[in-house]
């Protein structure tokens, strides 16, 4: 079920994300809407919070070279978290939840991450380039975090200004 997304300044994209204890019928009805939500919205990534829900899920599913989503490039993560990062990387990111708004945020370039599927069999896996950036993106909204948080003061602001004018002319 495509679930709806909520958009800045929504106060619940604030909200820290818990863990998932279960891992049953419910868990996988929330990443089987996420997948639905993210496709319908032409996003790559999703974070739980995005729609309401409150807990550590998020979803990636990057586009390849044919510029289609192939289903078993698609990640599921429960409970994620990063044990390393390494080198930086400015990537333009872009949100679901700022819709139409694109800006460069600088990253680590590599990371060594673990999470759980949705079976709760535990991974550890190395990621790079753009699933690094998108992943990182992603928890961030499981900490409660927007990639705008991440601009200077100066962009910020730019930010600010544009977002406010949209919103009055009601797009």
């Amino acid at each position: 079920m495509k679930r709806e997304i909520l958009v800045y300044p929504d106060k619940r994209l604030r909200q820290k994300s818990r863990d998932v204890i279960a891992f049953d019928g419910q868990l996988h009805t929330l990443l089987d809407d996420m997948k639905e939500t993210m496709y319908a919205s032409e996003g790559i990534g999703l974070a739980a919070i995005q729609i309401g829900v409150a807990e550590n899920v998020l979803i990636i599913h990057l586009i390849n070279e044919e510029n289609e989503q192939n289903e078993h490039d698609l990640y599921e993560m429960i409970n994620p978290s990063i044990i390393k990062g390494l080198g930086k990387i400015i990537y333009q990111e872009g949100c679901l939840s700022v819709p139409g708004y694109y800006d460069e945020v600088e990253r680590f370039e590599q990371i060594e991450v673990v999470y759980y599927d949705r079976f709760g069999n535990k991974i550890q896996r190395e990621f790079d380039g753009l699933m690094s950036v998108a992943f990182q993106h992603e928890l961030d909204h499981l900490k409660g975090h927007l990639f705008i948080e991440k601009l200077t003061y100066l962009k910020r602001k730019k930010f600010e200004k544009e977002w406010k004018k949209k919103r009055k002319a009601g797009e």
